[in-house]
């Protein structure tokens, strides 16, 4: 843990110009996107604001207890007219200032409707807990094919360097040749074209280094100008490909967070239809107030004289007749779960199939790296012989050439086996779940 922290203060204070980058490993740039990249950040708010959710529909089931207090000041009295005797007279009533306060409360004692939207509460935390695991998963699928390119684009780097190597040391011996007497201008010429060739190459590759460093960083959610490395050779992962495959391939589906996304979807729309149907249930609430009021016609509150009013009380609400609305809410809840249905079994065909391709590109991956390992050595050895050839005279400039033509594309096609290999698998990995636990934080 002390390394991932170090390295993670490296990269965020390291500058451009610093000479010595910091040297970060594949779980060190896991364990720093983890915690920088602010995609997982939004997903861990969205958990929370979930929780806050949940637990403000339980405040439901508690009483809800509210204090309320009014004052009003009369500007015409209301007039009520009465007869005596048959003599009609008129008189007003009421006092200028009237004044009320008091407390109610209330509590739910039987609302299926209400405990059932509880359940709902806590699948949204149970789905958003799920996204949030679904938001790591493809931050770890694409920091590791980022870190293997930059793996990639430094073997092709080496590649080329030893194709530089090789023709700046047979253009020396071209031109001691020469300078001898012992060879035409024709392969003087050649020998130097070669080098002018492999020289855009050295280029390329370096360039290739740094945009894949640029994408690293960027996954990451680090500077894009801290001076970072990466640890490590592509060819460290081409001792695991046989047993990688053979633990992959009997992988199954349980992990796949498109799924478990939809399983608590399909939990929450079950829940939904029982939610819609028990708006057609009876409700019972308990409800208690007490209240005190006033009315004078002065202003003087420390000699008002207050009367209490006080009572407690259950109201039963029995629903019977909408309008038809229920029903309809009860149909399309029921819609929805077979549309539901459909969606996830679709989704599971496309993920089997997603899982096939994977497995194939892995499986071929491994047998091409196994053919160009042997192409590799003979073309090493193909290299050397020609090469020596040439030095004393027995072959031409062109044979070594096509000696070191063959060499690179199998020193690349090497390369590129293993590059197959690994990207597929982190895509497999993350189709599966798999390998999220290590990298899962602390709760």
């Amino acid at each position: 843990m002390f390394s991932i922290i170090l390295a993670a203060s490296l990269v965020a204070a390291a500058p451009q110009q610093d000479t010595v980058p910091a040297i970060i490993t594949l779980e060190d740039a896991l364990q720093i996107a983890l915690s920088e990249s602010p995609t997982v950040r939004i997903a861990d708010k969205d958990i929370e604001i979930k929780r806050y959710a949940k637990k403000g529909a339980y405040a439901s089931l508690f009483p809800q207890i509210s204090a309320n207090g009014s004052f009003s000041h009369t500007l015409k009295k209301q007039v009520m007219t009465m007869d005596f005797g048959g003599v009609s007279q008129s008189f007003e009533v009421g006092r200028w200032n009237t004044v009320n306060g008091g407390v109610t409360a209330s509590l739910p004692l039987v609302n299926a409707q209400l405990w059932k939207s509880l359940s709902i509460s806590g699948e949204d935390v149970e789905l958003a807990v799920e996204k949030a695991r679904s938001s790591r998963l493809d931050l770890v699928t694409q920091v590791k094919q980022a870190y293997y390119s930059v793996l990639l684009a430094k073997e092709v780097d080496k590649v080329y360097n030893g194709v530089y190597d090789n023709a700046v040391a047979n253009l020396d011996q071209t031109q001691k040749r020469f300078n001898a007497q012992k060879t035409s201008e024709l392969d003087l010429i050649r020998a130097k074209t070669a080098v002018a060739n492999a020289i855009p190459n050295l280029y390329n590759a370096e360039n290739s280094i740094a945009l894949a460093l640029w994408q690293l960083k960027a996954v990451m959610g680090v500077d894009l100008d801290a001076n970072l490395d990466v640890a490590g050779s592509l060819m460290d992962y081409s001792g695991d490909m046989v047993n990688d495959l053979a633990l992959l391939s009997g992988g199954s589906l349980e992990g796949n967070t498109t799924l478990r996304q939809l399983a608590i979807q399909a939990e929450q729309l079950a829940n939904n239809i029982k939610l819609q149907q028990y708006a057609n249930l009876p409700s019972l609430a308990l409800s208690f107030s007490h209240t005190w009021n006033a009315m004078e016609d002065k202003y003087n509150f420390s000699q008002y004289e207050w009367h209490p009013y006080a009572y407690l009380g259950l109201s039963l609400s029995i629903p019977i007749f909408a309008g038809g609305q229920r029903h309809s809410a009860i149909k399309q809840a029921r819609l929805q779960a077979d549309e539901l249905d459909l969606t996830r079994e679709n989704t599971e065909r496309q993920l089997r199939i997603g899982i096939r391709q994977f497995l194939s590109t892995m499986e071929t991956a491994e047998k091409s790296y196994a053919s160009a390992q042997e192409a590799l050595e003979s073309a090493r050895k193909a290299y050397d012989i020609a090469a020596k050839s040439y030095f004393v005279g027995r072959s031409t400039l062109t044979d070594l050439g096509d000696a070191q033509l063959a060499l690179t594309q199998a020193q690349l096609s090497v390369s590129q086996a293993v590059y197959d290999f690994v990207v597929a698998k982190a895509g497999l990995e993350q189709t599966l779940g798999a390998d999220y636990n290590l990298y899962e934080p602390a709760k």
